[in-house]
């Protein structure tokens, strides 16, 4: 086709095109790609309330509802000698501290010295009548070993500690992350200073947010 000037004129060249397109296909994949990659490493890393376990009545909780608290969690047995002492003093805590900002999460377990061998039905009606445990009591459950539950192998990958007896104690904090973690000898007053640290963040905090 010729111009007004008698020339002819030259239209762009579909390959021309394409050599621009080719490059911006690219660049829009490789964006997506890092967009991809980006979400993945922004997802939620679990932590202790990411889980979920069975309560004492056997039904499938949810650990989320104790976010923004101080959690203690507990090994507890029945029939150790170190129940009497541990109970008394796991329920002063609760009663001092919680049920707000603070709670002891106690899992019965059979695994040491058969000092938990009641059901789930004994073993609550044992806590709240002979120490009035107001705190939350879950199901019997494997706390060590290939049989430990998901929660507590977190609890214990988080520290290197796993149990080796009865009351083990892990201090996890509003986050759901675990500060700490002390054996069946370290009684529950010796641990109160930390607990009592983190519930008072928890009080400060919300007063600056007024």
């Amino acid at each position: 086709m010729l111009d007004p000037e008698g020339t002819v004129e030259h239209k762009p060249s579909s390959s021309v095109s394409k050599v621009f397109l080719i490059p911006l296909a690219m660049l829009l994949t490789i964006a997506a790609l890092l967009l991809l990659a980006f979400s993945a490493t922004q997802q939620k890393e679990p932590d202790f309330y990411t889980f979920k376990v069975v309560n004492i009545r056997g039904k499938l909780v949810s650990l989320e509802k104790y976010r923004g608290s101080v959690s203690l969690v507990v090994n507890v047995a029945s029939e150790c000698g170190y129940t009497d002492s541990h109970y008394k003093a796991l329920q002063q805590l609760q009663r001092d501290l919680g049920p707000y900002h603070f709670n002891v999460l106690a899992f019965p377990c059979n695994q040491f010295g058969q000092q938990e061998p009641d059901t789930n039905k004994e073993i609550e009606s044992f806590a709240r009548k002979t120490y009035g445990a107001s705190f939350p009591m879950f199901s019997k459950i494997a706390v060590s070993g290939a049989g430990a539950i998901p929660a507590f192998k977190y609890l214990i990958d988080s520290t290197g500690e796993e149990p080796t007896w009865n009351f083990w104690k892990y201090l996890v904090d509003p986050n759901g992350k675990v500060v700490k973690a002390w054996d069946s000898t370290v009684s529950v007053e010796e641990i109160r200073p930390y607990v009592t640290e983190l519930v008072r963040k928890i009080i400060l905090k919300k007063k600056d947010e007024l």
